[in-house]
C-alpha cells in the first residue's frame, strides 16, 4: 500500500510544519490567548493530536487515549472561555508525539496488512490520514494568523509537495483524480 505510505509522509510534513509555526514561540506565546473566545496556539496544539487519536480509535482499533486527562480539554465542543488551563509545553510535544507514533504503528499495520478486514480498512485509513492532514493543515492557519498578525513572527514558507495546494486559502491534501 504506497499510497497511504505517501500519506504517512504527507502526515509528517503537516507536522513538521505545525512545529515551524510554533516551536520558537515563547512558552507565553503557547498559551496567550488573543481575546476570551479564542484558543491559544496551545491548545490548537493539542487539538489537533486529539482529533488525530480519536480518528485512530474510532476508525481502526479502540486504543487508549496517550495522556487522558487533556481529552475533554482538547475537545472542541468545549467553548473557548471553559477551555481551562493549557498543559506544559513539554506534555503538549510528548503528546503530539505520541499520537503521531499510534498513527503510524496502526496504518502501518493496516498497510502490512496485519489487521482484519485489510482490504476495507486500507479504504479507511487512506481517507482517515487524508483527513488528519487537512486537519492538521487548518489549525495551522489559525496558528499563522495569530503567529504573524497578533504575535509579529514571520510564517515559515509553505511545505512543498506536489499533494498540496491552497483551497480558500487554507493548505489542503490535493485529491487524487
Amino acid at each position: 500500500m504506497g499510497e497511504l505510505q505517501a500519506l504517512l509522509r504527507e502526515y509528517d510534513r503537516a507536522r513538521a510544519y505545525t512545529d515551524e509555526l510554533w516551536k520558537d514561540l515563547t512558552p507565553d506565546e503557547v498559551i496567550w490567548r488573543p481575546h476570551e473566545n479564542s484558543s491559544a496556539i496551545g491548545w490548537h496544539l493539542g487539538h489537533q493530536a486529539h482529533v488525530a487519536h480519536f480518528m485512530i480509535r474510532n476508525l481502526t482499533a479502540a486504543e487508549p487515549s496517550p495522556d487522558p486527562e487533556l481529552d475533554a480539554l482538547m475537545d472542541s465542543a468545549r467553548p473557548e472561555k471553559f477551555r481551562g488551563t493549557l498543559p506544559t509545553v513539554r506534555r503538549l510535544t510528548d503528546f503530539r508525539a505520541a499520537v503521531a507514533e499510534r498513527v503510524h504503528a496502526r496504518i502501518g499495520d493496516i498497510a502490512a496488512g496485519r489487521v482484519g478486514a485489510p482490504g476495507q480498512l486500507a479504504i479507511v485509513a487512506t481517507h482517515l490520514v487524508a483527513a488528519l492532514v487537512n486537519h492538521e493543515y487548518q489549525h495551522d492557519q489559525w496558528i499563522g494568523e495569530v503567529r504573524a498578525g497578533n504575535l509579529g513572527h514571520a510564517l515559515p514558507p509553505d511545505p512543498e509537495s506536489d499533494m498540496l495546494s491552497r483551497v480558500d486559502g487554507y493548505l489542503v491534501l490535493t485529491p487524487s483524480a
